[in-house]
């Protein structure tokens, strides 16, 4: 029995990495209109506990799975959008989404399954239902675009891994069908192969290394009420540290780009425990900072950036954010301040450098930052000075002691006659 199970397995993630698993489509609905599609197919690699020791199995996502229109939701109630696939006698596979108004992402993948289902889950010693949730998977796209990616993906949930591949998926959708403009995942963007070569052989000359842009300016930026009042401050020269697949040399580069701050409008919302700053440049280029106050603590912090880039060196256009981050952390009535550079890691491919740093995203009343609150970086940097002057005043009084006891010595030496 142990043999045939584990053939099984074999077999099912043999067929989804070759693609031969084919993809489930689903819709959640708000009446006549489509809010979420997705068509995808998936496979799950689940350890789970046996009356001797562990063991690993590997299930398909099967066609016969379908919409669970009692969890499913398209968050018109104030909740998030979620899409909850169920297949078997248990067994649930979850999306819930968020949005920033320009970016939508899987704000949680969620798996539940069922160790009863003894079929899939033979000798297990428990007969529990195990819920798994992963927050921020990475897979986000513009809205009114297609999140397209081909290529499997695998994401860790708890003690579970959920692959996806053949993924085409679409929320806060304006009409029922997939929009035909996608956003690429990266790994579809990596695969991009080069263009077929002519017999004829032609010279030609590699571009020239990109110059480092150097510090980027620094830029002032604010978002204000609805009744016209400033409610978030931010100065700061930022600077882009990206990874994406270049026309001109036909492979995966990495890139420093400054933001101009007088190409640069700024946008975004106040809310009581929630600020955004959107920070948009001609058109080609988007980054949103959200951020998040925790009312128990009076603290804040940045918990979310999401950058969309399209600049002309780029084979397709570029995404990338994160929503569980925690930099820039500081008390509410006060404002946060690096001058120190510092680099916050988004994803992988993308990570962003701030220079000169002071924002306020909560708690403005006068238009003028609050007293602010210094990193670490800063007080660092403040105190070697400090401990060098010490060190330097020590040794200057050393000598001096020394001076005057040998001084004391010499006159020791002597008789009055």
């Amino acid at each position: 029995m142990k043999l045939c199970h584990a053939l099984a397995s074999l077999i099912i993630a043999w067929l989804t990495v070759l693609g031969c698993i084919e993809a489930v489509t689903f819709e959640v609905k708000e009446g006549n209109s489509t809010c979420i599609k997705a068509e995808l197919s998936a496979s799950f690699s689940i350890t789970y506990n046996t009356s001797n020791s562990t063991s690993t199995v590997q299930v398909a996502l099967p066609d016969s799975a379908t919409v669970d229109t009692g969890r499913s939701s398209c968050g018109t109630d104030g909740g998030s959008p979620w899409l909850v696939a169920v297949f078997g006698p248990g067994h649930t596979l979850g999306l819930s989404f968020s949005t920033n108004g320009s970016l939508y992402s899987i704000a949680n993948l969620t798996l539940q399954y069922n160790l009863s289902d003894a079929s899939i889950f033979p000798e297990a010693n428990s007969s529990d239902v195990v819920t798994v949730v992963s927050a921020s998977v990475g897979i986000w796209a513009s809205i009114n675009t297609t999140y397209r990616c081909v290529s499997p993906t695998t994401y860790r949930v708890g003690g579970a891994t959920v692959t996806f591949s053949d993924m085409r998926l679409e929320a806060y959708m304006p009409g029922n069908d997939l929009s035909p403009t996608e956003s690429v995942c990266m790994a579809d963007r990596a695969g991009t192969t080069a263009p077929p070569t002519t017999a004829a052989s032609t010279t030609t000359t590699a571009p020239p290394a990109p110059t480092p842009p150097g510090t980027p300016e620094r830029g002032d930026y604010s978002v204000k009420n609805s009744n016209g009042t400033v409610c978030l401050l931010a100065q700061m020269g930022l600077q882009f540290n990206v990874s994406y697949v270049s026309k001109s040399q036909n492979k995966t580069v990495q890139d420093l780009v400054n933001l101009t701050p007088n190409l640069t409008i700024s946008s975004g919302s106040c809310e009581a425990s929630r600020a955004t700053l959107v920070l948009t440049q001609e058109q080609t280029t988007r980054l949103s900072f959200t951020f998040t106050l925790n009312s128990t603590s009076s603290k804040y912090h940045l918990s979310g950036i999401a950058l969309f880039a399209n600049w002309s060196d780029m084979t397709a256009p570029f995404s990338a954010s994160n929503t569980s981050l925690n930099y820039l952390r500081s008390t509410l009535g006060r404002s946060y301040m690096c001058n120190a550079e510092q680099t916050l890691v988004v994803e992988p491919t993308f990570s962003l450098n701030t220079f000169r740093l002071q924002v306020q995203p909560f708690g403005v009343t006068t238009s003028q930052f609050a007293t602010a609150e210094e990193c670490q970086m800063d007080q660092d940097q403040m105190l070697i000075p400090i401990i060098v002057g010490a060190a330097l005043a020590g040794l200057v009084l050393i000598v001096l002691i020394a001076y005057l006891i040998g001084r004391k010595r010499s006159h020791a030496g002597y008789q009055t006659i």
